[in-house]
């Protein structure tokens, strides 16, 4: 038998440039931890099980973080799923609530980063991203940029050569996501570009510029997901959001068939979503609000077409439309994206998570996007997995 999972509570800190702060990731966790319980008015004495995400740390860091919001002998589990952990970590949580393990679970993630581009691990032992490298490689060659903009923008050379997408079109996700961040005071930037200082900030990787790319950063996110029969017992029903529909999903032999495309993970994100679609019975027609991985913003506009937002090849026309912003279809990404907001990669999931709790609970302020009944959250990590979530209103 399995139970509906809601969430009641959701918490985070302001993302931050690392070596901005002396806060270190337990006091991050604190943080979080600490405004995700106030947020469901309950104590850390409810708490029956945590689940902590972070990628970079030391094997038992999860027991570090949660030991500052109490002592009390539950169970921890440390989540590493690259930059899906945070979803990962969540969808645990759910699990352990909906096979009825746990009634209330705390879903935790942190992350304190090193400057510069991302460490793709040491030296003694096999690159786990040695495949999609290689096919990487084999496709388009390999440069001295860094790698994840390199596969990254590979893709969106790909889809222009394909289906005509410009560069325009790549940096008007941009555009967006930092003017949407503007109204944010969690986003590690609140600063408005316009469409040409985007494409003339330096080139990172053709056609992704800076201003494109998300930032190393710190931060942590935290929710607290729990039961039906925990929700009236407490008297929740105000702050529950229903998690409708959850799915993981990993890489698939097309992921490694020369296309950069799939490579970066577009065939596991549709596959994740048609199964959180089923699950729900929501489809993007019935959505009015996204988060979704835009970590290069080439990889927002190929997720449009994953999701299903869209057709294949007609990304580029979608983010032309104004579809995707405050007065169109869906607005994506009302937190300013990981390419404003920032990207501490264990936190990123919670972070979306929290978002779209108070768009729908109607508490986003100045990025409220009118009346959300259901909310759509997408966590890419390569290596590879991709958690589609399908949030709607407490009924």
């Amino acid at each position: 038998m399995t139970h509906k999972v809601f969430v009641v509570g959701v918490g985070m800190t302001k993302f931050e440039k690392p070596g901005s702060s002396t806060n270190d990731y337990p006091d991050l966790a604190r943080e979080a931890g600490t405004r995700a319980l106030e947020d469901a008015g309950l104590t850390f004495d409810s708490i029956e099980q945590a689940c902590v995400g972070y990628v970079y740390g030391e094997s038992t860091s999860g027991q570090a973080a949660i030991y500052e919001l109490g002592l009390k002998g539950i169970p921890i589990y440390n989540v590493n799923n690259n930059c899906s952990t945070g979803s990962t970590a969540l969808f645990m949580a759910k699990q352990l609530v909906e096979g009825g393990s746990a009634e209330c679970v705390l879903a935790l993630g942190f992350e304190k980063m090193a400057k510069g581009s991302l460490n793709l691990g040491g030296s003694d032992r096999r690159n786990p991203l040695d495949r999609h490298i290689k096919t990487m490689t084999d496709a388009r060659g390999l440069t001295e940029s860094p790698v994840a903009a390199q596969m990254f923008g590979n893709a969106a050379r790909e889809h222009m050569e394909r289906f005509g997408s410009t560069r325009e079109q790549y940096a008007r996700v941009a555009e967006k996501n930092h003017r949407h961040s503007a109204n944010n005071p969690y986003a590690q930037f609140q600063t408005v570009y316009t469409l040409a200082e985007i494409l003339a900030s330096p080139m990172i990787f053709d056609p992704l510029t800076k201003l494109q790319c998300c930032p190393t950063s710190n931060g942590s996110g935290a929710a607290i997901l729990c039961s039906e029969a925990f929700v009236r017992k407490h008297k929740l029903e105000k702050k529950a959001v229903e998690i409708a529909g959850m799915a993981m999903a990993t890489d698939l032999p097309s992921s490694f068939e020369k296309s950069c495309i799939k490579m970066i993970g577009s065939d596991m994100t549709r596959a994740a979503a048609q199964k959180a679609y089923a699950q729900s019975g929501i489809g993007p027609e019935n959505i009015q609000v996204i988060e979704l991985h835009d970590c290069f913003s080439s990889n927002e506009l190929l997720t449009y077409e994953a999701l299903g937002l869209c057709p294949e090849g007609r990304g580029g026309e979608l983010i032309d439309s104004g579809a995707v912003t405050y007065g169109g279809k869906w607005v994506v990404n009302p937190s300013g994206g990981l390419i404003s907001k920032g990207h501490p990669l264990g936190a990123t999931g919670l972070a979306q998570c929290a978002e779209l709790c108070w768009q729908i609970r109607g508490e986003a302020g100045k990025r409220q996007a009118g009346e959300v009944r259901a909310a759509l959250q997408h966590n890419l990590g390569l290596g590879g997995a991709a958690v589609v979530t399908i949030y709607r209103q407490f009924a």
